[in-house]
């Protein structure tokens, strides 16, 4: 008997919410912190100038935090979820109060989950392949990760055969030295972690790697440029 071949996802998925529009498209990923400092440092990067924050399932208590950071911040800042990577995760995600949901893979049920609820969603690709079904399955940006793997050129050479309005993001092994790399191949969108957040980290180092964050993004990418 021979194989079959999966169905492709149905052209009535529902897509997901529009790619916000933030003076500076970063993510910033806090993966690891605990419930009990969650608030401070999100507090820290919102006052310094981030508007999207993803806080990973693999956190400790992910849901209780990012409630408390979607009840602080979700009218003016995208909050929301990474490694999400079931459906009743997504729901779970809704039910906190999170808007914004970011995975390491192309599930389509996940992506579908996502856009009932009217999410933002950001999935993880690193082929033509998984980069094309994410965007037939309706999500609002693509995480190429781990970047570093592609590099700059890598994601260029791939972003040639996607869609010309297509919200490219670059997210593992990206900090603030490779923005000018990442700049010249006409990237602009991050997720950033270590470079911003270690578990153990205060509010107080947080904050400071912010504001040298949002400084080197600014001189690689001026504004009107």
């Amino acid at each position: 008997m021979q194989g079959t071949i999966p169905a492709t996802p149905p052209a009535t998925i529902s897509a997901s919410a529009p790619w916000p529009n933030p003076r500076r498209p970063l993510v910033a990923i806090l993966r690891g912190v605990r419930p009990d400092e969650a608030d401070g440092i999100v507090d820290a990067l919102v006052e310094e100038g981030f508007e999207l924050i993803e806080i990973p399932l693999n956190s400790p208590d992910p849901f209780r935090s990012i409630a408390s950071a979607a009840a602080r911040h979700g009218g003016a800042v995208l909050i929301g979820a990474g490694t999400v990577l079931t459906v009743p995760d997504v729901d779970r995600l809704a039910e906190a109060g999170g808007r914004l949901l970011v995975s390491p893979n192309v599930d389509p049920a996940v992506l579908a989950r996502a856009g009932a609820h009217g999410m933002v969603t950001m999935p993880g690709v690193l082929t033509p392949t998984e980069a094309l079904l994410a965007l037939r399955c309706g999500a609002s940006a693509l995480k190429f990760f781990p970047a570093s793997v592609l590099g700059p050129a890598g994601i260029a050479a791939i972003r040639a055969v996607l869609p010309a309005d297509a919200v490219i993001g670059a997210v593992g092994g990206v900090g603030d030295e490779s923005f000018g790399a990442y700049a010249a191949a006409g990237i602009r969108t991050f997720g950033l972690g270590s470079s911003l957040y270690r578990p153990g980290d205060d509010a107080g180092t947080v904050r400071r790697n912010a504001r040298r964050t949002l400084a080197a993004y600014d001189a690689a990418f001026p504004a009107g440029a």
